[in-house]
């Protein structure tokens, strides 16, 4: 089972969605909701410190030994040098035993050799992945694989939906 994680902050709080699914899976199995009241500020080139609590949160409803992966919308890694980003801070934070795949719709400078990209569909527009604690070859194939005929996949579609619905 995976689970991919939303956040959307709101005026005064951020509301955290999470979906678990299998990978052939148009449909999730499961939707998660969870509101955060406190929630850090944006800080530029700290965005996992404004993040990262709120999926901690949200994490407290399932299992998380029992996932073959996380999926984040962000990435693991934000330069070549692997310094972390939400992704590797999330795998950090879970004693490094749960993979997290970072998902990201645009490209940090300097992350070519730590981000791949995938063209989905007829898409011109690349999703950029990147992981840890699984590899990367797996990933890559399932992500190709996922539902959908577009760029981003039908799961995460839905996952975005109920992020922004109230």
């Amino acid at each position: 089972m995976l689970l991919a994680i939303d956040i959307h902050y709101k005026s005064t709080y951020a509301k955290a969605v999470g979906v678990l699914f299998h990978w052939e899976d148009e449909v999730p199995q499961r939707i998660m909701t969870d509101i955060i009241n406190t929630v850090a500020d944006y800080e530029p080139g700290q965005f996992y410190k404004r993040e990262l609590p709120c999926i901690l949160q949200l994490l407290k409803q399932v299992d998380v030994n029992a996932l073959e992966a996380i999926i984040v919308d962000g990435h693991v890694y934000i330069d070549n040098d692997k310094s972390f980003g939400l992704g590797g801070h999330l795998w950090q934070a879970l004693g490094e035993k749960v993979p997290v795949i970072g998902m990201a719709k645009k490209a940090f400078h300097n992350t070519e050799q730590v981000a791949t990209l995938i063209y989905r569909g007829q898409s011109k527009n690349p999703l950029f992945i990147s992981c840890i604690g699984i590899s990367k070859e797996k990933v890559l194939k399932k992500v190709k694989l996922l539902h959908g005929s577009y760029r981003i996949p039908t799961i995460l579609k839905t996952l975005d939906q109920h992020t922004k619905n109230q």
